[in-house]
């Protein structure tokens, strides 16, 4: 591709990414003079693209609004990155509840791609192995997600149509501090205005969202994904336990990640060696204790149950089915 039909495609791009473009911003972008983007500009409309010209102190070129270019033009960078998203997404179960949209995408892009990038491509994504996230994924309709996403973006009320756990539905107002995605599930946190208490929803439990007028003022430093991890840590379950591990909290993290336990590390007694004389508070709360004693076997770091007892008698049986395999010998012949 000879260089100045690149500087047009790339001209193109960088209309296509939206907002108004000073011809000085873009003359330094392609690395050109002013009277040169000009040129280029001609250039696109000679083609039928509705490059439009801004006056004024801060004027330059924009395209005319809801255009979008038919051809797909991707680098091998860019066609790989968007394919592994597409394919990520619909692994993970982070799709929406038309969740053939993902597969139809990704069609579309690798029917246009080049055969020799497709290829290298099928390459990839055919060697490539996800994990499958805990528990069953669960997808949010479409609608509800973009609104409910522009309702946190320009800090707008919604009213929201709820479907709870047990059943029970209501219609209530809702202020959305921000969306996140977690374990195969989108989560939307925010406020309750009218029980004045903070509140985190499943997006695949709302039937329906609407933006209502007005606007609301978000807490300042907010940590959405921090917020709905905290809440799902502390969220009521039929066991609550308690324990204290001899270890940071980055070590048991590495176990018990923030959407399952609550953390509280103690300071040592000493500065010497605190590594090992650190101990640490550990609660959660659990629909079973049976996967327990294992996790806390894989610590390898010493640790006292408060309650439970019903979880110490699982830890000692694990301890006597180990030790009783330990003392095995394999079978003759």
């Amino acid at each position: 591709m000879s260089r100045p039909v690149a500087r047009v495609l790339t001209l193109l791009e960088l209309l296509q990414s939206g907002g108004i473009r000073t011809v000085a911003e873009l003359a330094d972008r392609l690395d050109v003079d002013e009277r040169t983007v000009r040129r280029y500009v001609d250039h696109l409309i000679d083609l039928d693209v509705p490059v439009e010209s801004v006056r004024g102190r801060y004027g330059g070129y924009r395209l005319a609004s809801g255009y979008r270019m038919p051809p797909l033009m991707l680098s091998d960078d860019e066609a790989l990155a968007v394919l592994l998203g597409l394919v990520a997404g619909q692994r993970v179960g982070l799709m929406t509840a038309t969740g053939t949209a993902s597969e139809t995408a990704a069609a579309k892009i690798r029917r246009v791609l080049p055969e020799r990038l497709g290829r290298r491509l099928d390459a990839v994504l055919g060697s490539l192995a996800f994990t499958a996230p805990p528990g069953e994924s669960t997808s949010p309709q479409t609608v509800v997600l973009l609104t409910i996403a522009d309702a946190v973006s320009h800090h707008r009320p919604v009213s929201i149509r709820y479907t709870a756990a047990d059943g029970r539905r209501s219609e209530r107002t809702f202020h959305p501090y921000g969306l996140v995605a977690h374990s195969g599930r989108w989560y939307v946190t925010g406020a309750d205005p009218a029980i004045g208490e903070d509140r985190t929803f499943r997006l695949d439990r709302i039937a329906g969202a609407r933006t209502l007028p007005g606007s609301f003022e978000p807490p300042a430093g907010l940590d959405p994904a921090q917020r709905v991890l905290s809440r799902l840590a502390t969220a009521p379950y039929r066991h609550e336990v308690s324990l204290w591990v001899q270890g940071t909290t980055q070590q048991i993290r590495t176990r018990l990640p923030a959407s399952v336990a609550i953390v509280a590390e103690s300071p040592p007694t000493s500065s010497a060696d605190a590594e090992t004389t650190c101990w640490s508070r550990v609660e959660l709360r659990t629909e079973r204790l049976d996967w327990l004693p294992a996790v806390l076997a894989s610590l390898d770091l010493p640790f006292v149950i408060e309650r439970p007892d019903e979880l110490r008698d699982l830890v000692m049986a694990l301890a006597g089915r180990l030790t009783h395999s330990a003392r095995r010998r394999p079978p003759r012949g």
